[in-house]
């Protein structure tokens, strides 16, 4: 795999770009704050902005290692952030990559995640080098899903009981997966269209 780090992805309404510590009172108020976000992660609700800050300090400090892609989500339109995408686990003996993804509530069902989804799994197929993207949801977040099927990503199961969200709570988790083959036969089916 050739491993890039997290270069500024363009899309037709979105920029995909790293964060910067500048982010941190947007990122807390359109989505670090939010129960609704958090109710399928592993982490708790954000208590202040400072929180948010230290989050990002954390991650700031990793995007020296080429292996690191961790996108901030930014509409056109606002200029500022409404969610992250990126790769939670890089698994280079497999050339694989497991995708994890939020976004602020006023933001979803306009298909931010899906465009900023299909922006990533170009860029990891055809830049990085991958051969295969997944992603999992609580079967309980159905919204998680359609975005993974949205960007051709099939089921391949459920995983029972294998997922603690920041409430405490077991969740089964739907797996989804594209591999680059399938990617490569759909673009090329789509560009004969």
């Amino acid at each position: 795999m050739n491993h890039l780090g997290t270069l500024t992805l363009k899309t037709d309404r979105l920029t995909l770009r790293p964060f910067s510590l500048e982010d941190a009172p947007a990122m807390y108020k359109n989505w670090a704050n939010d129960p609704k976000v958090t109710r399928f992660l592993t982490w708790q609700p954000h208590e202040n902005a400072e929180a948010t800050r230290n989050l990002l300090a954390g991650w700031i400090s990793q995007y020296g290692q080429p292996n690191t892609y961790n996108w901030c989500i930014v509409p056109e339109d606002m200029q500022e952030p409404v969610g992250n995408i990126s790769v939670v686990r890089m698994m280079d003996d497999t050339e694989s990559a497991e995708i994890g993804y939020c976004l602020g509530p006023a933001y979803w069902n306009r298909g931010i995640m899906s465009e900023a989804f299909a922006a990533v799994i170009e860029f990891l197929f055809d830049r990085v080098g991958v051969n295969r993207i997944c992603a999992r949801h609580s079967v309980s977040n159905p919204a998680s899903g359609m975005v993974m099927q949205k960007c051709g990503l099939q089921k391949e199961g459920l995983c029972r009981q294998s997922f603690r969200s920041s409430d405490g709570q077991l969740h089964d988790m739907a797996l989804y997966a594209l591999l680059r083959e399938d990617f490569i036969r759909d673009s090329n089916e789509s560009a004969a269209v």
